[in-house]
């Protein structure tokens, strides 16, 4: 089990949270406790990378949906970058790709 780290850096569009670990049953709390301090003003983007995200199970998923609805709430955009194939997979087989932007990458999610 990788532990979750999750690190928050402003791009020109927004704020970007970088994942990192496991984010499942035992960690997704911390993301979930994260996003509500996680200021947005309307027309910009939060963008999660998922770059270094080695797991992702049904609470994961959970707390992207929380941060696609604080964005959405806000008034601001949402994607996920740099998704990782296993976690893509499962992204298209609950159809959430069709709801979540996915970019290949955080500096193209977040328009740089």
């Amino acid at each position: 089990m990788s532990p979750l780290k999750i690190t928050a850096r402003d791009a020109a569009t927004g704020p970007v949270l970088e994942i990192f670990g496991e984010l499942d049953y035992f960690t997704a709390g911390e993301l979930l406790e994260l996003i509500p301090t996680i200021t947005l003003q309307p027309g910009r983007r939060l963008v999660l990378d998922l770059s270094g995200m080695e797991f992702c199970d049904s609470s994961g998923l959970s707390a992207l949906i929380a941060a696609h609805q604080h964005a959405q709430a806000a008034q601001a955009d949402f994607a996920l970058a740099a998704v990782p194939a296993h976690t893509l997979r499962t992204l298209r087989i609950v159809g959430l790709d069709q709801i979540f932007p996915v970019h290949p990458d955080s500096d193209i999610a977040s328009g740089r």
